[in-house]
């Protein structure tokens, strides 16, 4: 797990960022962005911070992973946004920031003083990301958690098993799905700045968010008219492309066309399955894929997953079985990916271990300059900034 102590300058060094998020989707966005270079002010409540400072266990020194997980890079500043001053204090950070990151409920950040056009009049070029769960308009008053919205906007009908209850995903996938949406309109809204010295409100809601990473199911209903239902680990349109039972263990088989099919059945000793009018052509596969997958389970469940994995793959067979995290971040690491890094942390006797980001920039790579802050860790450092002279041309007071 390599440290990095010395990380090289980042491809949004020089920006700064003024973070109002909480929880996941825009902490995961402002981390990456940190990541990237960017140098981001984390506004926290004071006392309690950030949400995901409570959840746990588990928990790593003290703290809870799950803020861990998305908080690095960051300076924290804690600010009571109901008090005038405080309230004065962060007008400053987002006022001279190049990008602001929020999250509230519709409305909230403009009832404080700190919205859009609050900020916009004294800084033209600043770039306005808001978070929302269901919008700014019908939407408003819906509280945008990952859970509902994979309820409600349709990710949980179409997982799961045929006949059992929805079923959520195992991570909070709408939030980083939404994350990295909202990422990239901040980046486009940072060109579109360099280019006209414009900046501008980019607006990513999580069910806007959801719907479009549905992708094919989606596209199967808006276009074809097609309400998608849970088929467990079956693909609605490709066949065999699902889990199946090994000797010992179950196999993730994705056979994406005829010629791995074809490539399948040789190895399982069944060539003759490639010609069956019934399993020649993927189509005539879908529609017979119970008869399919009889057809498989005996060859099957003569080798281990493993072997069937090393077997399958030499062949161009896509296949593997079905790891843990453990298993998952082991093969990353044989692979060459790196995934795990240690953050240099001076409060600790060891370094902070962290999930690489996975973006890999020759000229500028990501970078880990900091751990994960403590709650109003670096509140006077930033509000003693506050009183320099600010750059020319940028605010200097708050209304």
């Amino acid at each position: 797990m390599p440290t990095h102590p010395t990380p090289p300058a980042g491809a949004l060094s020089g920006v700064v960022v003024a973070d109002f998020g909480r929880v996941l989707a825009a902490p995961y966005l402002t981390m990456l962005m940190a990541d990237l270079g960017a140098e981001v002010v984390k506004i926290e409540r004071p006392g309690t911070g950030d949400d995901t400072r409570a959840w746990g266990p588990p928990h790593a020194d003290g703290e809870a992973t799950y803020f861990l997980g998305v908080n690095r890079n960051k300076r924290s500043v804690a600010l009571d946004l109901t008090d005038a001053d405080d309230r004065r204090a962060a007008w400053e950070i987002a006022a001279g920031a190049d990008v602001v990151v929020e999250n509230f409920r519709p409305g909230t950040m403009e009832r404080l003083g700190l919205g859009y056009d609050d900020l916009s009049a004294v800084n033209p070029g600043l770039v306005y990301c808001s978070v929302t769960g269901f919008g700014t308009d019908g939407g408003a008053t819906l509280p945008g958690y990952d859970l509902l919205v994979q309820a409600m906007g349709g990710l949980m009908s179409v997982t799961g098993e045929p006949d059992g209850p929805g079923t959520k995903a195992g991570v909070a996938l709408v939030d980083v799905i939404t994350g990295l949406h909202a990422g990239m309109g901040v980046l486009a809204a940072l060109r579109h700045r360099d280019r006209t010295g414009q900046g501008q409100r980019v607006e990513v809601s999580l069910l806007g968010s959801l719907l479009s990473a549905l992708s094919n199911q989606a596209s199967a209903y808006v276009a074809g008219g097609v309400v998608p239902r849970a088929m467990g680990n079956r693909h609605p349109s490709i066949a065999p492309y699902e889990v199946v039972e090994a000797a010992d263990r179950p196999l993730a088989l994705a056979v994406g066309n005829d010629k791995q099919f074809a490539a399948l059945c040789r190895e399982l000793g069944a060539p003759g399955l490639a010609t069956d009018p019934r399993f020649a052509t993927n189509p005539a596969r879908v529609a017979h894929r119970d008869e399919l997958l009889a057809a498989l389970e005996e060859p099957l469940r003569g080798r281990t997953a493993d072997a069937w994995f090393e077997t399958l793959t030499a062949v161009g067979v896509p296949c593997g079985p079905i790891n843990d995290l453990a298993a998952a971040f082991d093969l990353a690491d044989r692979l060459g990916l790196d995934p795990r890094v240690g953050i240099a942390d001076p409060r600790r006797d060891r370094p902070a271990r962290q999930v690489a980001n996975p973006i890999r920039l020759t000229a500028t790579p990501a970078a880990y300059r900091s751990a994960p802050p403590r709650l109003g860790e670096h509140t006077d450092e930033v509000l003693a900034e506050l009183r320099r002279p600010a750059p020319e041309g940028g605010p200097r007071t708050a209304p």
